[in-house]
């Protein structure tokens, strides 16, 4: 463990390299230190596991829909859970978890819950979006909480009150670690300057960064920012909408590995020690994403992989936003 130093207080980075190196990833297993061979988590600078295999709540929206995948999903062994007050569903997950935990023999403490402030409570309305997301999830306290988007709504990209709202809504989601309310915070979808604006100005810096990340978008220097500064490096459209599934590369290694499509490519990056969040209200689907710590890529296969890099976005881009 080292200890950076930077215009605020130094903290804590565990050994900086949580995220595996961003090129000369030969390793197959991470160091583990950095990863629970029980647990399958990563370390978060604020000292918290976070489970490499995380549930995406994304386009699930009614209670039943939402119940029928969270019990799914625990009985898959799935520990963490992902939504936003976009997602319209944080109320339905918090309902769905306080009912479903007992019948898996778990409670509160055994789950991670991530939520994400909406882009319109961004600036001076974070703080009310936030005490929103708790009070809907009503789980006592949020794992990690994310702003979600670099820019607010309303605001054109090119707007330079973007950076201001960032850093208002920032400073709210400190004050509400620091109560302990949001156990640790972090950003989604910001880009290297985004990163480094935020680096440089913030009292607490993030934990982690949640962004679209497959092998058709590696995401390179952006991974080189996050282990920098210890900030963990997770993914989300990890099968680029579905569209990789069908890859023919990926379904050549998938059929040498025995293994589905989706299988392959979210093992692709908890190789690299990057977390994922793949979504499903598919209970059979649910089960088989979650099947991805009992087999390793080989170092080819990994090569193979990530040779389909072409900074390919399926997801909306962030890159523009001042």
């Amino acid at each position: 463990m080292v200890t950076h130093k930077c215009c605020y207080s130094s903290w804590k980075v565990f050994s900086g390299k949580v995220l595996g190196k961003p090129t000369g990833y030969r390793k197959a297993e991470l160091p583990s230190d950095q990863m629970s061979s029980s647990s399958h988590s990563v370390l978060l600078k604020t000292g918290v596991q976070m489970p490499l295999l995380g549930f995406g709540t994304y386009k699930l929206v009614s209670p039943e829909d939402v119940s029928r995948a969270v019990d799914a999903a625990l009985l898959a062994g799935y520990r963490a859970f992902d939504s936003a007050a976009v997602y319209l569903n944080e109320a339905e997950l918090g309902r769905a978890l306080k009912q479903l935990l007992p019948k898996h023999g778990l409670t509160r403490e055994d789950v991670f819950i991530t939520s994400k402030l909406g882009s319109k409570d961004q600036g001076e309305r974070a703080m009310e979006g936030a005490l929103h997301s708790l009070s809907d999830l009503d789980m006592g306290y949020i794992d990690l909480y994310l702003i979600h988007w670099p820019g607010t709504k309303d605001l054109e990209i090119t707007d330079p009150r973007n950076s201001g709202n960032r850093a208002e809504s920032w400073a709210a989601l400190e004050e509400l670690h620091a109560q302990g309310k949001l156990k640790a915070i972090g950003v989604s979808n910001y880009t290297p300057a985004h990163m480094r604006e935020l680096i440089q100005s913030c009292k607490i810096p993030p934990a982690l960064l949640q962004v679209e990340f497959h092998p058709k978008f590696c995401q390179t220097e952006l991974r080189k920012v996050c282990e920098e500064y210890g900030v963990c490096f997770q993914a989300y459209s990890s099968l680029g909408k579905g569209d990789l599934v069908t890859d023919p590369v990926v379904l050549e290694v998938a059929k040498n590995c025995e293994r589905t499509p989706a299988q392959v490519l979210l093992r692709w990056a908890v190789q690299q020690g990057v977390p994922v969040l793949p979504k499903s209200s598919n209970p059979d689907r649910i089960k088989d994403n979650a099947r991805i710590f009992d087999f390793t890529l080989s170092d080819t296969d990994m090569d193979i992989l990530s040779a389909l890099d072409c900074g390919h976005k399926f997801c909306r881009d962030a890159s523009q936003v001042v």
